[in-house]
């Protein structure tokens, strides 16, 4: 029973993507209307500035630490992996917006954080040289989504650790399908970032 209902707080905490709130009360929009329409931090920063996306991904991490917290208090480490896996899947598909929420990264990046520090400034490097380099913020989502489970192994994470940050760089993949697309027939564009609202 505490596995599931750690499971149930994860994902309904997951569901809270702080962007679409915030973009309503900053333009009186939903931020899946406009740009990629995606609900994750790069479509609003991208959208309505710097700013607005870095508040959106602390919220969204805070959101996973603190589910993650309540798992590993209920049921240590497995409680921990459980919390994380049903946060992401809460941020992508949330219940409280029509199942239509984020890409996973920003809670991906708080999966990084919970590992351990040494993993999440692995995976921050692996994001901010790809994004640098390439200026397609997408890949390096991706590169340092996929880096995270290998980088958790690298630092001896615990075996349920590490199957989350598995389940997350799939989902993560996943969710960028439309974003491979447009990398291999090279119409992804540059990220620019918006006029802050």
């Amino acid at each position: 029973m505490k596995y599931i209902l750690a499971a149930v707080i994860a994902y309904l905490l997951g569901s809270v993507c702080s962007s679409i709130p915030l973009s309503k009360r900053c333009k009186g929009v939903d931020i899946r209307t406009k740009g990629s329409g995606n609900a994750g931090a790069t479509n609003v920063a991208r959208v309505f500035g710097i700013r607005a996306g870095f508040i959106t991904l602390g919220l969204d991490m805070a959101k996973t630490v603190a589910a993650m917290l309540i798992g590993q208090q209920l049921c240590g480490v497995m409680g921990e992996a459980i919390s994380g896996a049903f946060c992401i899947i809460g941020h992508c598909f949330p219940l409280y917006f029509g199942f239509k929420g984020g890409k996973g990264v920003s809670v991906g990046a708080a999966l990084g954080l919970m590992t351990g520090i040494p993993v999440f400034a692995a995976i921050i490097g692996v994001f901010l040289v790809t994004a640098f380099i390439s200026r397609k913020v997408s890949l390096g989502s991706m590169l340092a989504a996929v880096s995270l489970p290998i980088f958790s192994i690298l630092f001896g994470a615990e075996t349920p650790i590490v199957i989350v940050n598995v389940f997350s760089a799939m989902l993560v993949i996943v969710m960028h399908r439309e974003n491979i697309r447009r990398l291999i027939n090279g119409t992804e564009g540059d990220f620019k970032p918006g006029k802050s609202c």
